[in-house]
């Protein structure tokens, strides 16, 4: 089965706010555990399934290690889309969280959306 395609949302400044995350990590087993959970995501894609990936509404994918959660979400073309990550404290995750990361899959669907717009005219030319 061929690979999927894991790139980070870049803002519209070049901001990445998954490697931000990544970079304030200072637990090397946190570290250890994004760096296999994107391993992960990159061979098996939309095939994850609970407890490791979980569906948090409207197109939003939680992944989870021991304390460690990345948000994420798909695009045509075997493509998962980066978005943020959280440090896991306690059992739930604050909904300022969940609305931070839903904003920034917007703005990736959105992005999306605007180069394919962009794109439909061009074709045939």
């Amino acid at each position: 089965m061929a690979q999927w395609s894991v790139e980070e949302h870049r803002t519209a400044g070049g901001r990445s706010h998954f490697a931000e995350f990544v970079a304030g990590l200072v637990d090397a087993k946190d570290i250890k555990d994004a760096a296999a959970l994107i391993g992960v995501l990159s061979a098996l894609g939309n095939q994850l399934r609970e407890p490791r990936s979980k569906s948090l509404e409207d197109g939003l994918f939680e992944l989870g290690g021991a304390q460690v959660r990345i948000y994420y979400g798909f695009l045509p073309g075997r493509r998962v889309v980066l978005v943020g990550g959280y440090v896991k404290k306690r059992t739930d995750t604050p909904r300022d969280v969940l609305r931070l990361m839903r904003g920034r899959l917007k703005e990736v669907r959105d992005e999306y959306q605007k180069s394919r717009v962009g794109t439909a005219g061009t074709k045939g030319r």
